[in-house]
């Protein structure tokens, strides 16, 4: 079995469940013990777990008597489990989380941009270390790059400029896209202020090696 967690970024799918997502400690907190009950429950062993939400097995009395431990059936018949994970922010106590239950990670879109790669992947190979466990940089790692390619760098970016705006659209709401202030971001949801708002460019995404522009013989080390 392979298995991805994520945080989640819509209110509207996290909010409308009763879970935290704008008091993003409390999501955090949340996700964490989450994650941790998942692996107990991989080992296909009778487990017990008393956190700040969850309680397993419930308190509540059963054929007489009130649960101990719970068993959640047959186990993963590999383990670990491999575990992937969206990086975003990159701070230590994620990387540190990661590490805890040797979850990869992926890196892509908006948290690629400005030298964020390089950041995200010392800091995720600093974190297993600090388990005692050496890394090559990049291992476990998944990179992810929005890119078009065209027969020139220039007509690539041309093309490709209206699906860039389109994306920024959506995704600078979710604050993933690193290039945009928050007044920026006010900005787009007004017609009249977003065409005086100086937004991003593809050029400037380009520049900060968050969108790639290539031909098809471009060598791969640019």
């Amino acid at each position: 079995m392979i298995f991805g967690v994520a945080r989640g970024y819509h209110t509207r799918e996290v909010e409308s469940f009763g879970a935290p997502l704008i008091d993003q400690t409390a999501n955090r907190e949340m996700f964490e013990e989450g994650v941790d009950i998942l692996f107990k429950a991989f080992e296909g062993k009778p487990f017990s777990h008393k956190g700040k939400f969850y309680t397993i097995p419930p308190e509540v009395p059963y054929r007489g008597y009130t649960l101990k431990r719970d068993h959640p059936g047959a186990g993963s018949e590999r383990l670990p489990v491999e575990c992937w994970q969206p990086i975003q922010s990159g701070s230590d106590r994620a990387f540190d989380f990661m590490a805890k239950h040797g979850i990869c990670g992926v890196i892509g879109g908006g948290s690629a941009e400005g030298g964020a790669v390089e950041r995200h992947m010392i800091g995720f190979q600093a974190a297993y270390a600090r388990r005692g466990i050496k890394l090559e940089l990049g291992e476990r790692l998944a990179l992810g790059f929005q890119f078009h390619i065209a027969k020139s760098r220039e007509e690539s970016m041309r093309e490709a400029a209206k699906h860039y705006e389109e994306n920024m659209k959506m995704f600078g709401e979710l604050r993933l896209v690193r290039a945009l202030t928050d007044e920026q971001i006010a900005a787009m949801r007004d017609p009249k202020l977003a065409a005086t708002a100086k937004l991003p460019r593809i050029e400037d995404a380009v520049r900060a090696g968050g969108f790639l522009a290539a031909r098809p013989t471009t060598s791969s080390r640019r």
